[in-house]
């Protein structure tokens, strides 16, 4: 047994200290050696680490960028309305009286060519008038200011017509930035002498108080599922990007294990891997909204163009998203890095084949569904936070549901696919092993496949309403005018122009105002619907009635109503020429006028463009004079040839020329095709870019596939298996989940757009060409991926590679 000597007294002094304690391996400096370890291995990794950096930059970017540019809408719809309140002015609740400080100003919008042209004319009434955003000083008499582009519209050598229309005015000036909603607006400011009050408004500032209304059910539905279809895939594509390169990352991970890392250490280095990716695209993502912030002006979509400098998201926006993005870009990795195990002499998989669970993955897609469906089946607003915050959620569970369902089907549809040719048994046997790479890819290609074709349902249904109305009431080729009327005289004299106009065929007009009932004690007559007196000859009122006979002087009551006791307008009763402005206002002071007693019945004829005439009374000129009625405006319905060039450019100008502030209503141009079709091949070019930007990750992925079986290729080669059996079996190992996420994509596409257009009330509508070319891209795809992957195949099968060292 051994004894234990005390140690002397002297020898106390010269004991060896204890070791300090290890410092903690999870702390903050920890923490940050190891990222930066990583980033400098993501920099640093050569060529091909070069080319997986690069990709998820890539990725990553083009998700940030689009992440800006939607953050950007708010400030860009503010800025876009705020200058049209600071430079609008339609009348004020209690019209200034004349003095110096005001001006007389009255709209003139037109349309040339199918292109809406925003027109306004001012008359100062003294020496200091109200000046406009954009504008140093009004114009002169005869003359205007312009925007840029129409000036340079104006000077087309193809706009005659258009400079015929407003070559009363000289341009001296034009338009500055704060006075244009956008660069490519169509606007101009004019003065002439040639309007009066009741033609215009009189003010004593620029600027109107502007609440937004809310969007109707079939805006705010687009809207909506345009934010989630454009976000879902970017977030998706956001997860799948960092994990570009994960097989090649994790080999090199095994590697630092070897030499002594630890299982978090080896953690953290692939989260500065992933970290250096995402920041690079948060950088990358910067500049494509630079350049994007740029293209803006030559952008219009839905008739909205803007400046540059509108496109700018808020600070706190812009804040999250570079928090956010590469925090997303750690955890993604974090999550990834919990199934394997990392092994100082590789990677270990689950080592028990987990299958995947259906439950949870089919509840999102039905509890989307179940969202929808009753909005489906019983459409009304959705102009309310509670229904818009419903149809999103709806939408996005359903394209969730998508990306979820993915994984599983691709597990069970290979699974059960036996036999067959050697290269596809060889594609089917890697699927079956490791099917994750290949579906992580292929589910950002199916959300956004699906969320593309269901906002082309949607915008393809709701355009396909627009053009049947338009269609319907557009079948007879006329034009609507209607101004102020100082008399009959001034109606036959717009008339006599019209008819001399080239293309036009016919032309009827009549002078109409409204009426009213009498005051009657107990009765409040601000609440009853006007009657409507029209003024003609009896050439004219022929036109529009079945006359028994018809000289100067004569009076007829119509069947316009159902009951002449609901207008108060009866042979010898005596009826209002001042009545209230509109239903509910407070009544004016009465202009009694005795409907002759002489007046007979009449029967309104029917028109062809399926609009009803509801004229009360009609007289001849000599029976009233115009100049009684309150506000009484000159309509005139012109019909014209559609074989006549410009026929309908041609009436306008007439118009123009005889009344400046002449209003124009026609079915003859559809703006929705011009606004729809921009937006849809915006749609498309952003879908073929996105299944571009998965293609390319779908190479990386295959070609790491591809290096982590050299040994197996050169094994085959050396048995002398042919080049193009394994070239097969890479085309089908990449068809195979394309070809199950595009049907999952075309299966959620269309049930999601069928149920948006039930929610809007609309037939359901397929733009089948466009669906073709999204699934034909796919396979594009495919082709792509199989393509490029062939160059590296061959170059590993070489018996070189049974080499060992």
């Amino acid at each position: 047994m051994t004894m234990l000597r005390s140690q002397p007294e002297g020898e106390r002094d010269t004991a060896v200290p204890a070791p300090p304690p290890a410092p903690p391996r999870n702390g903050p400096v920890t923490w940050a050696r190891d990222l930066a370890m990583g980033m400098r291995f993501a920099a640093g990794g050569g060529r091909e680490g070069w080319i997986r950096t690069a990709l998820t930059a890539a990725g990553v970017a083009l998700g940030v960028a689009v992440l800006l540019l939607g953050a950007s809408v708010p400030t860009l719809m503010n800025a876009w309305h705020g200058r049209e309140k600071a430079r609008e002015n339609l009348g004020q609740a209690h019209p200034p009286p004349r003095s110096d400080r005001t001006l007389l100003y009255a709209t003139v919008d037109t349309t040339f060519r199918g292109t809406d042209i925003r027109g306004r004319l001012v008359r100062p009434d003294g020496a200091h008038p109200p000046v406009p955003p954009g504008v140093r000083q009004l114009p002169g008499p005869g003359e205007m200011v312009v925007s840029p582009a129409l000036k340079e519209l104006l000077a087309a050598p193809g706009s005659a017509l258009l400079r015929e229309r407003l070559s009363s005015y000289r341009i001296v000036g034009v338009i500055g930035d704060q006075g244009l909603q956008g660069p490519r607006e169509l606007t101009y400011l004019a003065h002439t002498a040639s309007f009066g009050e009741r033609g215009g408004y009189r003010i004593d500032h620029f600027g109107k108080n502007w609440d937004p209304q809310p969007l109707s059910t079939p805006a705010l539905v687009l809207v909506t599922m345009t934010c989630v279809a454009l976000m879902t895939p970017v977030m998706v594509f956001i997860g799948t990007s960092v994990r570009f390169g994960n097989e090649r990352r994790e080999l090199r991970l095994a590697a630092l294990r070897l030499v002594g890392a630890d299982v978090r250490t080896t953690r953290r280095i692939a989260s500065g891997e992933a970290l250096f990716g995402s920041l690079l695209g948060l950088l990358g993502g910067g500049a494509l909204f630079l350049l994007g912030r740029l293209l803006a002006p030559s952008i219009t979509l839905w008739d909205i163009n803007v400046f540059s400098s509108d496109v700018s998201p808020a600070p706190l926006a812009a804040l999250l998203i570079a928090v956010l993005v590469p925090t997303a870009a750690v955890l993604v990795t974090l999550v990834a890095q919990r199934g394997i195990t990392i092994e100082p002499l590789g990677i270990v998989r689950k080592r028990t084949p987990v299958r995947r669970r259906l439950w949870w993955r089919v509840a999102l897609p039905l509890v989307g569904a179940a969202l929808l469906v009753p909005m489906a089946l019983r459409p009304r607003p959705t102009d309310n936070p509670l229904e818009a915050a419903r149809l999103a959620a709806g939408s996005t569970l359903l394209l969730f549901g998508v990306t979820a369902l993915l994984p599983w089907l691709v597990e069970r549809v290979v699974g059960r696919l036996r036999g067959g040719p050697v290269p596809w048994q060889l594609a089917v046997r890697r699927l079956q092993l490791s099917s994750g790479p290949a579906t992580r890819a292929v589910s950002g290609i199916t959300v956004a496949v699906a969320g593309a074709i269901a906002i082309h349902m949607l915008m393809t249904g709701s355009q396909a309403g627009f053009a049947a109305a338009y269609a319907k009431s557009g079948q007879v080729p006329q034009v609507s005018l209607w101004g102020y009327a100082t008399g009959w005289q001034q109606t036959e004299r717009a008339l006599v122009a019209l008819r001399a106009t080239p293309g036009v065929s016919t032309a009827r007009g009549l002078v109409s105002a409204n009426t009213g009932r009498m005051p009657a004690p107990g009765h409040d007559t601000s609440r009853d619907l006007p009657g409507i007196i029209a003024i003609g000859t009896c050439a004219e009122l022929r036109k529009v009635a079945e006359l028994p006979s018809c000289r100067d002087g004569d009076a007829f009551v119509t069947d316009a109503r159902a009951s002449r006791a609901q207008s108060g307008i009866t042979p010898g009763a005596t009826i209002d020429l001042n009545p209230a402005q509109g239903y509910g206002e407070p009544s004016n002071a009465p202009h009694p006028w005795p409907v002759p007693p002489s007046a007979r019945a009449a029967r309104l004829l029917p028109v062809e463009d399926g609009h009803r005439i509801y004229y009360d009374l009609l007289l001849t000129p000599s029976v009233l004079d115009a100049s009684r009625l309150n506000r009484p405006d000159m309509e005139i319905v012109v019909r014209f040839d559609r074989d006549t060039p410009d026929a309908v450019e041609h009436i306008r100008n007439t118009a123009a020329r005889i009344d400046p502030t002449m209003h124009e209503g026609s079915s003859i141009d559809n703006p929705h095709d011009r606004q729809y079709t921009s937006v849809r091949n915006a749609l498309f070019i952003g879908a073929v870019i996105t299944l571009l930007l998965i293609g390319a990750g779908l190479i990386i992925s295959t070609v790491e596939q591809l290096y982590e079986r050299r040994r197996l290729l050169s094994t085959l080669d050396a048995y002398g298996t042919r080049r193009a059996t394994l070239g097969w079996s890479v085309l089908w190992q990449t068809a195979l989940p394309v070809a199950l996420g595009l049907g999952l994509a075309l299966a959620c596409g269309l049930t999601l757009g069928s149920l948006l257009l039930a929610v809007i009330g609309s037939g359901v509508v397929v733009d089948w060409p466009v669906v073709a070319g999204m699934v034909a891209i796919g396979g594009a795809v495919i082709l792509f991926v199989t393509a490029l992957s062939l160059p590296p195949l061959w170059r590993m099968m070489r018996p070189d590679g049974l080499r060992t060292e």
